[in-house]
């Protein structure tokens, strides 16, 4: 299974990026996919969530209102979408698959390598 998240760089506050997940070796469409987070020194972060189906989806309350999580099951991808982006979004962010989209990390069953998104004030 590889996950490969793709996308981020370097954005001054106040911009926007939209991060790619492509997702191989596993039945896309079985998995709800999830967004986490981790900054310097800080513990991993759940982001955003979405179902296998694409119907609901899940945002901590520090990226509601701004990201937007979404899924297209014929490309076996996954995306987020960050506006309004702040200095404290600076992170890594990985892309993981599960059975269960909730915030917990320890029920995702596959990760990826994550992408480095920097926020400059």
């Amino acid at each position: 299974v590889q996950l490969q998240a793709s996308g981020g760089g370097l954005v001054q506050a106040g911009g926007s990026l939209r991060l790619s997940c492509a997702a191989s070796g596993l039945a896309f469409s079985d998995y709800g996919m999830g967004w986490f987070r981790q900054a310097p020194g800080k513990e991993r972060e759940f982001v955003c969530g979405i179902t296998w189906s694409g119907g609901s989806s899940y945002y901590s309350d520090s990226v509601k209102g701004r990201f937007a999580i979404s899924r297209d099951n014929a490309k076996n991808a996954v995306y987020l979408q960050m506006n309004s982006l702040k200095p404290e979004d600076t992170a890594v962010y990985v892309c993981a698959a599960t059975r269960i989209v909730v915030p917990d990390p320890t029920v995702y069953d596959y990760w990826g390598q994550g992408t480095q998104v920097t926020v400059s004030s």
